[in-house]
């Protein structure tokens, strides 16, 4: 019969124990993956949890057999105050493979566990119910696919107890009133008493003799005169007392008590010796084996999924980077601007690191030729009803739900004002500002990722305005930029260059008037893919910075190097770090420039889009053109060049 343990004697009739089983609620399992991930890792220490049984006085028709209970309250600390429930201590050991947790040696181990309650027994000075009832629990935790393996002992003591007499009912009824008023009137739980003089005193109080009745207040209501195997541990604590003969009173609270006289083989018997110990818990089938707690199959996929990017980025931790700050990526609000190649593999890198906020902007539509190139998209999103294919921003949203619902991600079609393109329809123009300069608000990070140069002008004056962390990425043929543009309170020594401080005059329409090959971007397939997962890690690399945006060029975290520019070459497989600091006189990122924006908003952006040689004007790259000219003249002069003198005058005109 499963639970039920016999030992056959030498002397008198078999003892027969009901065997305790453990009752694990898929809530433990939860609280164990929480603290492996972010407490455990790969410390494998033995650590005290506590369980509980059913109080005695609790107990129904349904507690046929002793019951230990493990939820996610068995790894708090502190008193517990709960009438219900009678809570013992234990100690967990989670292993960190399942080669581990097959291969270690369950005997020795169940032996070094059953040497810690035999020394509280011997030598401890202070016993309650805790000494007798320690429990243990080896499991390992596949957080991958959310698999728990766990085997539960209850090191348990053996002596050679005989039965050699009936039950007496008698003293069961002569008692059975005092030990349920004992059990009333004392604030601990006793489950071990002993019979003085016709007084119930606790094992603190023991009475030391050769002969002594005592009463075990049984954990388990099962039909028949079979005590919990909790007994066990107590009468080797009474062989080791030298007691020879007793009577115990096994008691319930349901009218079901009953009496065993017990006499100790003392030829069989030494008190210094580690007795024999077994306790490892059998399955539902009667048998010794460990066993399997699988949540995956009942945990929400959703959550699953949840926890399984959480494991990923949390495993770097572990060994490699325990410095990481995770949670300072996660809780990034992130703007892609373009949905294209690279914002759909900067968008699945930012995922991988656990960002959840992604809003993408972009105003085409998808074509044949996008989906080979653009992960987001595939060939049935390339038509529709009306023959056209889905708009980039709003699918590439839809396409990341897809790949882990638990991202937060939107995407809107909307035509970011560009610089050199007059405006033909204001109200439209404007519009569009004003849903681009709010997008800014509502996110922390920005990337550039479009493909035109003029595109990117201003968003980069919305980005140093509103103070914002911008990552630029541009592709050539077979070269790539990766950058992170500089902030106005870095000061004027640190201060990191834009996109657009190299230029000496602002960016124009590049747009028109395009061949075939000038109106695709044209680029060597695996260059997006550098260049996006580079402005990815790019961004890691300042979050992990102190002073973040703020960080100069080239310093270091502990989690690595911040630079400011990452310049790559296919054709040659080189890659070069360089600096360019602010130049005063950028188009985008000027003092003038700021400044004019933040008094001029919609107006002044409507000016410079309609007329760019305004905005060289006002950030002084006229004068600077004007200046090189004369330069370029006086120098030509002084050579004895002029313009009379040039005999091609004339094919030139």
């Amino acid at each position: 019969m499963s639970g039920v343990i016999s030992e056959e004697t030498g002397v008198g009739k078999a003892l027969k124990y009901v065997a305790i089983q453990s009752f694990v609620e898929s809530s433990f399992f939860t609280k164990l993956s929480e603290l492996k991930l972010n407490e455990f890792k790969l410390d494998a220490s033995k650590r005290a949890i506590r369980g509980f049984f059913t109080s005695p006085k609790k107990l129904n028709k349904f507690n046929d057999f002793p019951t230990l209970n493990l939820d996610f309250q068995s790894f708090e600390k502190g008193p517990v105050a709960d009438s219900k429930n009678v809570y013992v201590t234990g100690e967990l050991f989670n292993v960190n493979t399942i080669e581990e947790f097959k291969n270690l040696n369950k005997q020795d181990q169940l032996k070094e566990w059953g040497q810690e309650i035999f020394n509280d027994i011997v030598a401890a000075k202070e016993l309650n119910f805790k000494h007798f009832n320690r429990f243990y629990i080896l499991t390992f935790s596949d957080l991958k696919k959310y698999k728990f393996y766990y085997w539960v002992a209850y090191p348990t003591l053996h002596s050679p107890w005989n039965v050699v007499g009936g039950s007496n009912e008698e003293l069961v009824h002569k008692y059975s009133d005092k030990i349920k008023e004992f059990l009333d009137d004392e604030s601990d739980f006793n489950q071990f008493i002993q019979v003085v003089n016709g007084k119930l005193v606790n094992l603190q109080d023991i009475h030391l003799a050769q002969h002594g009745t005592f009463v075990f207040i049984d954990s388990s209501l099962n039909k028949e005169q079979k005590p919990s195997i909790q007994l066990k541990n107590y009468l080797y604590f009474l062989a080791n007392k030298g007691f020879e003969e007793v009577d115990i009173i096994i008691y319930r609270n349901n009218g079901s008590s009953f009496h065993s006289h017990l006499k100790l083989d003392k030829a069989d018997f030494k008190n210094d010796v580690l007795p024999k110990i077994t306790g490892w818990e059998r399955t539902s089938q009667g048998k010794l084996g460990a066993k399997l707690a699988d949540l995956g199959s009942l945990i929400n996929p959703h959550q699953l999924a949840e926890q399984a990017v959480d494991l990923n980025l949390k495993l770097m931790k572990w060994r490699i980077a325990p410095e990481l700050n995770l949670d300072i990526i996660k809780e990034q609000r992130v703007l892609l601007l373009g949905a294209g190649t690279l914002g759909s593999y900067v968008a699945r890198a930012l995922m991988g690191w656990g960002v959840r906020n992604i809003t993408f902007v972009d105003n085409g539509r998808i074509s044949y030729s996008n989906p080979v190139r653009q992960p987001l998209f595939s060939f049935k999103d390339c038509y529709s009803d009306n023959g056209q294919g889905e708009w980039k921003a709003a699918r590439a949203a839809e396409s990341l739900k897809e790949i882990f619902p638990g991202v937060n991600s939107k995407g809107l079609n909307l035509e970011v004002p560009m610089i050199g393109h007059p405006v033909s329809d204001e109200a439209k123009s404007k519009a569009n500002f004003n849903i681009l300069s709010d997008l800014f608000d509502e996110n922390d990070i920005i990337f550039l990722l479009m493909d035109s140069r003029e595109s990117r002008w201003l968003p980069t004056v919305i980005g140093y305005a509103k103070n914002k962390i911008v990552i630029n990425a541009a592709l050539g043929f077979d070269s790539y930029l990766v950058m992170r543009h500089g902030s106005l309170k870095q000061n004027e020594k640190d201060r990191l260059g834009c996109y657009y401080c190299n230029d000496v005059v602002a960016p124009n329409d590049s747009l028109s008037d395009r061949t075939l090959d000038q109106m695709c971007t044209v680029t060597r397939p695996g260059g997006a893919l550098m260049a996006s997962a580079l402005a990815v890690e790019l961004l890691v690399s300042i979050l992990q910075h102190p002073e973040s945006k703020g960080a100069p060029n080239g310093s270091s975290t502990k989690f690595g190097e911040v630079p400011h520019q990452i310049r790559g070459f296919l054709h040659n497989f080189q890659q070069t770090k360089l600096y360019a600091p602010n130049y005063k006189h950028c188009s985008a990122c000027s003092d003038v420039v700021i400044e004019k924006y933040n008094e001029g908003g919609w107006e002044f952006v409507k000016k410079c889009l309609n007329d760019s040689g305004y905005l060289e004007d006002i950030c002084g790259l006229r004068k600077v053109q004007e200046e090189a000219d004369l330069a370029t003249a006086e120098l030509m002069g002084d050579l004895g060049f002029s313009d009379d003198e040039d005999e091609d005058a004339e094919w030139l005109d």
